[in-house]
């Protein structure tokens, strides 16, 4: 199994989207546009456990060509959750990945979507798109730093 580096593809974890649940510390603030809205600041660490690229058509870096990540989330140094990416090619020369993912956690899941231009700027949002058990309904955004090779600082603004 080889690891991606991720200072080349710096959030190919396109959601990277993650509220933990218990114990997760988070900051709330009433929108100003709706009474009923708030949105939670959550701070994580992802780190790359694996990652493979898949040559779907043409030999070579190719359209259509799939990049697979997952990352175990990590929160004052404790595993809260688990995330899967998948991106796919769209563009090459520069390349440009299409990715989907999906974060695994006890109270439920996040899900988030990103175009990502490569190669990647230092920092990058990807957009929640949704979420199941507690987090039905979430919002917002996720804004990714690259921390090394395979780890990146997550701040989550997640709005329900």
């Amino acid at each position: 199994m080889r690891k991606i580096h991720l200072s080349r593809l710096l959030p190919v974890t396109a959601a990277a989207l993650l509220l933990a649940g218990t114990g997760v510390a988070s900051a709330s603030t009433d929108s100003a546009t709706s009474a009923h809205q708030r949105t939670e600041i959550v701070q994580l660490v992802a780190k790359q456990t694996q990652s493979h690229t898949v040559d779907t058509g043409e030999k070579g870096h190719s359209l259509g060509d799939e990049l697979v990540v997952a990352e175990d989330l990590y929160q004052n140094g404790k595993k809260v959750g688990d995330h899967a990416v998948v991106c796919t090619y769209v563009h090459i020369g520069p390349d440009t990945l299409q990715c989907l993912g999906t974060f695994a956690l006890p109270q439920g899941q996040i899900t988030g979507q990103a175009l990502l231009h490569l190669p990647s700027h230092s920092a990058v949002d990807v957009a929640i798109t949704g979420g199941s058990g507690t987090y039905n309904g979430a919002e917002g955004y996720v804004h990714t730093v690259p921390a090394g090779t395979t780890e990146r600082h997550l701040t989550f603004h997640i709005t329900r």
